[in-house]
């Protein structure tokens, strides 16, 4: 069998330093291309350096633990003993994800007489499996694994941030309660401009059941200007807690949010509850989020309200 030595570790050098790259954006960290390219080398001639009959005493545990130290201290520092477990950890992790790629998308395709022709017995009864895959196919489903990685770890991530500013919200009118999960939004600076009283926005479609029909169209029409119209003949006993609430729109023209004024709200996160009777809940025709992972957008006013814990 002709090995070509200059193709293995080309092929080699390209995953080495994909992994690498990957490890380096799961840790957020920023190395060098140099160094990158010097770690990725090492693993390369290793590989190159299993097919010398004399060097096959470097294909042992030990030597690949080595191994991948010396690649990783060359790719990232060593820092501190904490952050270097962190990043010989997340190597391995990537390692192991990209190479379960390869073998998941290598027997997906496969037939079933394709597969039975790869396993064989020994003769001491151990089953073993035969890997037989090309080049292009080993880059290719190694990109695929790693992409799929990073998606998942980028989701996994965004919803790690989001739910960090999670909170329950439990809202109080005449006496009953409504619960829900709101997102923290520091950003949101929506006050009524009359009274300066803070706006937190909540899906109309919390209250749906004590809302009349004819608000609940005009709320996912956006036209709740003219609900107002129409309420010297509407008998719903949260007409008198109305507020219109001007904003400005994505295309930065004036439009008007139905608020309701509640008797309180009360904030609770990581143990802490916020109280507040100055507020007011704009409603919202939509979803804040698709997922339904919230349902309140909360401002951070009212985390500086009494807290009642």
């Amino acid at each position: 069998m002709v090995v070509y030595a200059d193709l293995v570790f080309a092929v080699n050098f390209i995953i080495d330093g994909s992994v690498l790259l990957m490890t380096a954006w799961v840790r957020g960290l920023r190395p060098g291309w140099p160094r990158l390219a010097g770690a990725a080398a090492i693993g390369a001639c290793y590989v190159v350096f299993m097919f010398a009959p004399a060097l096959s005493f470097l294909y042992t545990f030990l030597v690949k633990i080595a191994l991948s130290i010396i690649m990783l201290w060359t790719a990232f520092g060593f820092g501190s003993l904490q952050h270097f477990t962190r990043n010989f950890a997340a190597f391995y992790g990537v390692n192991f994800a990209a190479a379960g790629g390869v073998l998941g998308i290598h027997y997906l395709l496969q037939s079933s007489g394709e597969l039975w022709d790869g396993i064989w017995f020994a003769r001491t009864g151990k089953l073993g499996f035969e890997f037989n895959a090309g080049i292009w196919f080993v880059l290719a489903a190694t990109a695929a694994a790693l992409y799929v990685y990073r998606a998942v770890w980028n989701g996994r991530r965004k919803l790690e941030r989001t739910e960090a500013h999670l909170a329950g919200v439990t809202v109080t009118i005449d006496g009953r309660e409504w619960h829900c999960t709101g997102l923290i939004d520091t950003g949101n600076q929506l006050y009524d401009p009359l009274t300066r009283t803070p706006v937190m926005v909540m899906e109309a479609s919390l209250w749906q059941t004590e809302l009349p029909a004819a608000w609940m169209e005009r709320i996912r029409d956006t036209h709740v200007d003219k609900l107002l119209a129409g309420l010297d003949a509407d008998n719903s006993p949260w007409r008198d807690r109305l507020r219109l609430v001007p904003y400005r729109g994505i295309n930065r023209g004036t439009q008007f949010m139905l608020a309701l004024k509640p008797d309180g709200v009360c904030i609770e996160q990581n143990g802490r509850i916020f109280e507040s009777h100055k507020v007011l809940i704009g409603l919202d025709g939509g979803k804040l989020v698709s997922d339904g992972t919230y349902q309140a957008i909360v401002h951070p006013s009212l985390l500086e309200s009494r807290d009642a814990g």
